[in-house]
C-alpha cells in the first residue's frame, strides 16, 4: 500500500484525514522540466520509452505535490495493435492515416494485443512503481469506446462529431462491431495494467459529451458498461480490496444517471455541474472526482482559495471526495498556480475533515 494512500481510501468511500488532489493531464506541458524533456523527443517516442514516460509522471509528484501519479501516456496508443495508423502533427494532433469509414473498415481492424502492442506501457508501470517506492498512488488509464470511436472515425480530434454520429445511426451493425472491438481492447489493456502494478484506473470518456441521451444509454452506455464490469472484476480477484475504477465522462452531466448506470467506483465531473447539484444527484455508492474550472488556475490565488472552499464546502464531510478540475490542466497555467491550488485543497480540506473526526 502507498505511504500516502489518501486516494485509494477516498475511492473506496473510506473517510479520510483530508481530500486527496491530483490534476488530469498533470504530467505535461504547463510544466517547464516537461519541456525540456519534450524538446528533445517526439510525444510518441516519450510515450514509447518508458524511462521517459516515468521521468514527466513523476514531475508533479515531486514538484507540485500532487496525492497520486497517473502515467505519462495516450488513450491513442491502442490504435497500433488494432490496425489503426496513428501519428501525432505539429499544431494538429493525433491523425489517423485510416480512418474507419465503412462496415469493410470495421472488419479490418483487429482487438490489440495489451502486452505484444503495448508492452511499453507495462513496463512504465513497473519503473513507476519502483520509482515511486509507495510514495503515492499509481493511476493508469484508457479511452473509453465512444472516445477511441470518434478518433477514428472521425481521423483525429473534432469538434462537431459528424462523421462519428452519422455513422452511429446510419450503420448500427458496424457501429456495433467497432465498438465491442474497441470494449474487448481496452478491458483487456487496462487488465494488463493491474497486471503492471496500476492501483487505480481511470476511463476517459472526453467526448461523449457530444452524444444525445437516448443516443448514449442505446449505443454507448452497454459498451461502456462491459468495459468497467469486466475490469472492476478482474481487479477484485487480483488485488485485495480490488482496484478503484473512476469514470470520467466529461460534458454528461445532462445525464448523469445514465453514467451512474454505466458504473465505476468513483464518478469523475466536469466542471460544468455544480457539487451541491452533485452531491444531490450522485448515489452515495459512488465516490466523486472533480471538479474545479481548469481555468480558475489562471486567477489570483484568492480567488483559486475561495473556489476551492466552495466545493469543499459544497461536499461536507461526505466520504469519497477526490479534489481534480474538471478537465486536463491548460498549456499555458503558471506552475505557481498549480501549485498554490494543490496546498490549498490540502490546508482547506484538512480543517474541514480534520475537525470532523474529532
Amino acid at each position: 500500500m502507498a505511504q500516502n494512500d489518501l486516494l485509494i481510501r477516498a475511492a473506496r468511500r473510506e473517510a479520510t484525514e483530508r481530500t486527496p488532489v491530483w490534476m488530469m493531464r498533470q504530467a505535461g506541458r504547463f510544466l517547464p522540466e516537461y519541456r525540456a524533456v519534450r524538446a528533445q523527443h517526439s510525444f510518441l517516442e516519450m510515450c514509447y520509452t518508458p524511462e521517459l514516460a516515468a521521468e514527466v509522471t513523476l514531475q508533479p509528484v515531486d514538484l507540485i505535490g500532487v496525492d497520486a501519479a497517473i502515467i505519462f501516456s495516450d488513450i491513442l496508443v491502442v490504435f497500433p495493435g488494432m490496425g489503426l495508423d496513428l501519428e501525432f502533427q505539429s499544431g494538429k494532433g493525433p491523425v489517423i492515416g485510416n480512418p474507419v469509414r465503412s462496415a469493410a473498415d470495421v472488419a479490418k481492424l483487429g482487438v490489440a494485443d495489451p502486452i505484444e502492442s503495448t508492452g511499453y506501457v507495462m513496463e512504465t508501470h513497473r519503473l513507476l512503481r519502483r520509482e515511486l517506492e509507495g510514495r503515492v498512488p499509481l493511476i493508469g488509464f484508457a479511452g473509453a469506446p465512444f472516445t477511441l470511436a470518434s478518433y477514428a472515425i472521425e481521423g483525429g480530434s473534432s469538434k462537431e462529431f459528424q462523421r462519428c454520429k452519422a455513422f452511429m445511426w446510419n450503420e448500427p451493425e458496424a457501429w456495433a462491431a467497432l465498438m465491442m472491438k474497441f470494449t474487448q481492447t481496452v478491458t483487456a489493456y487496462l487488465c494488463a495494467q493491474i497486471d503492471a502494478g496500476a492501483q487505480v484506473l481511470q476511463l476517459f470518456d472526453s467526448w461523449v459529451g457530444a452524444v444525445a441521451p437516448r443516443d448514449y444509454e442505446r449505443s454507448v452506455l452497454p459498451y461502456t458498461k462491459q468495459v468497467l464490469d469486466e475490469v472492476k472484476a478482474y481487479g477484485d480477484a487480483k488485488v485485495e480490496g480490488g482496484v478503484p475504477l473512476i469514470h470520467f465522462a466529461n460534458g454528461a452531466t445532462s445525464m448523469l444517471d445514465l453514467v451512474q448506470r454505466a458504473g465505476g467506483d468513483v464518478i469523475g465531473l466536469d466542471w460544468r455541474l455544480d457539487m451541491a447539484h452533485a452531491v444531490e444527484q450522485i448515489d452515495p455508492r459512488f465516490a466523486i472526482q472533480g471538479n474545479i474550472d481548469p481555468t480558475a488556475l489562471f486567477a489570483s490565488e484568492e480567488v483559486i482559495d475561495a473556489k476551492v472552499g466552495e466545493i469543499l464546502t459544497a461536499v461536507g464531510t461526505r466520504p469519497g471526495h477526490i479534489f481534480n478540475l474538471g478537465h486536463g490542466i491548460s498549456k499555458d497555467t503558471d506552475p505557481a498556480r498549480a501549485k498554490h491550488f494543490i496546498a490549498s485543497v490540502k490546508e482547506q480540506s484538512a480543517r474541514i475533515r480534520g475537525g470532523a473526526q474529532q
